[in-house]
């Protein structure tokens, strides 16, 4: 099995309610054969007393900027 070594290239968080988030990130995810960068939309929440956070759900998407674009319009007409 190949490892897969993922790096963030650039994230941002959207924090709503008490303690949760939404991040919004690129990223790569790197192997022997190559590289693949991809969209990531994860939720989230932050753990008691700044001990860090921990992620529950997450989509991956293409990074392709046609396929973000479409996904920005549906999220802004659905």
């Amino acid at each position: 099995m190949a490892k897969v070594e993922f790096v963030t290239i650039k994230a941002e968080e959207i924090k709503f309610g008490r303690n949760n988030f939404i991040e919004v990130a690129r990223k790569v995810a790197k192997t022997e054969e190559g590289e693949n960068e991809f969209i990531s939309i994860s939720k989230g929440f932050y753990l008691p007393e700044n001990a860090g956070k921990r992620f529950r759900n997450s989509v991956s998407l293409p990074s392709d900027d046609d396929t973000a674009a479409k996904v920005a319009e549906l999220l802004k007409t659905i």
